[in-house]
């Protein structure tokens, strides 16, 4: 049974066929498309298109439908273009004449388009349920490192000593944003394009405000030609899971640092490494690296789905059946990343060895030396340099700042004041950073409880 075969007189050639069919695909959006008949036919039985009895008949053949769906026996043919033609098709096995009335005013284009955005909304709960468990995990890991001072890097090299609980919470920040990202993402998607029809509208008097709000919907499309061929919820979604993938990436990769010899700053649990097939000393951060990699296939979806959007007129096109793709592997991507890392954070534990992980440079308080030189009364370009030339000196001599006594310091500055070297410690100079954001001990354990809170205070949908 095709939906628009009475024009036709000739065949569709098989390889055309098997070419456009999208069933095996968007089979995953039965869920919703059965929704979406449900509440269509619903709409049309309000509006005296269908009887009570045929309405019943058809809810009770759906029910059948959603369960044979779900339990792997639904049985697709080869007529069966997409999902929406195969429940159709298996509706009027069931009922008949019934079934087939719940075409009436309603096109595949308004269809596929509502299911899409059902589905985009409940992927986006799960996201942001994937990256509060990471955002817990982190948060966790912050916890439990309490007072531990490491390197903080700028170019990769030794910068100044920071909490290695506030370089933990800076992940729990970039997380935060994709929450809101994703939250937005939800938003642009909750909108029913349905009883829109192929372009034009449904002639059919169904109260979609009613409509939208049985299947979830805060409002409807107002302009029909438009809510069949907009994709932009779909383009706002991989956006914003490919952010999601970006800041992965990144702590993929700080993990990967630290799990080095040479940071020695963290340890992969078992369950969350693999070995070598050859060197049996090794613990290798596959799961961080796969993480990594994987950032490409999300990215590569959104350009994909930007380039199919660039050029098409108005109103539906074909070349629409290539959103779902590219989105259902973005989506499963990156909910399995995000599982793979809350795995990975969760059960890794933070060591104290030394490496270039841990602030031992000599000379990591540098911005101390000048920072003080200007308590002194000095201004900072003035004791920018001062500072620069101590360091020079201790190079020279093979010492490091924290070696240096008040009276040394002296014979740089006079603007030293007593009590200058002791500032130099790592414990100074991560105390000093105390503004709002910074990371001084007190300020960054405000900012855990906050996160925490703000966390664990978001449940249910976004």
């Amino acid at each position: 049974m095709k939906m628009w075969g009475g024009r036709f007189s000739g065949e569709t050639d098989a390889r055309f066929s098997g070419f456009s069919s999208s069933v095996g695909f968007d089979v995953r959006l039965f869920p919703y498309d059965v929704r979406c008949t449900a509440a269509w036919a619903a709409a049309l039985g309000a509006a005296g298109v269908v009887t009570r009895t045929e309405l019943e008949a058809v809810e009770s053949a759906l029910a059948v439908v959603a369960e044979e769906l779900e339990a792997g026996t639904f049985e697709f043919l080869t007529t069966d273009e997409d999902i929406h033609t195969a429940v159709e098709r298996r509706l009027v096995e069931l009922e008949g004449p019934a079934g087939g009335k719940v075409r009436t005013g309603r096109s595949r284009n308004d269809q596929v388009a509502t299911d899409l955005r059902l589905l985009v909304m409940d992927a986006c709960d799960e996201l942001a349920g994937g990256l509060s468990s990471l955002q817990l995990a982190l948060i966790q890991g912050a916890k439990d490192t309490r007072g531990a001072i490491v390197a903080g890097h700028t170019h990769l090299q030794q910068a100044q000593p920071v909490l290695l609980a506030h370089l933990l919470m800076a992940f729990v920040e970039m997380l935060e944003r994709d929450v809101e990202r994703i939250a937005a993402a939800r938003a642009e998607a909750d909108c029913m394009p349905l009883g829109s029809g192929a372009l034009a509208g449904t002639s059919v008097p169904v109260d979609r405000e009613s409509l939208a709000s049985r299947l979830g919907f805060s409002r409807v499309s107002t302009n029909s030609v438009d809510a069949v061929s907009d994709r932009d919820f779909v383009c706002q979604a991989l956006f914003a899971v490919t952010m999601v993938m970006v800041h992965l990436s990144r702590l993929a990769e700080q993990i990967i640092l630290w799990c080095s010899q040479e940071f020695s700053l963290a340890v992969l649990d078992d369950a969350w490494a693999t070995g070598s097939s050859l060197m049996p000393q090794k613990k290798n951060p596959d799961g961080p690296e796969l993480v990594r990699g994987k950032t490409g296939r999300v990215a590569g979806a959104l350009v994909s789905m930007l380039t199919v959007l660039k050029g098409l007129p108005l109103a539906y096109n074909r070349d629409l059946q290539e959103d779902k793709e590219p989105l259902f592997d973005a989506l499963d991507t990156t909910l399995s990343c995000l599982e793979v890392m809350a795995g990975t954070v969760g059960t890794m534990s933070f060591t104290a060895g030394p490496g270039a992980g841990r602030p031992d440079s000599g000379f990591i308080t540098a911005t101390d030396l000048a920072e003080v030189l200007v308590e002194g009364g000095m201004d900072f370009p003035s004791a920018h340099g001062v500072a620069g030339r101590v360091v020079l000196e201790c190079e020279r001599r093979g010492r490091r700042l924290s070696d240096l006594t008040d009276e040394e310091l002296a014979e740089f500055s006079g603007s030293f004041l007593p009590g200058s070297a002791a500032g130099l410690t790592l414990e100074a100079s991560v105390a000093r950073r105390s503004a709002v954001g910074g990371t001084a001990p007190p300020e960054v354990e405000r900012r855990i409880l906050e996160a925490e809170s703000r966390v664990r205070g978001r449940v249910g949908p976004l």
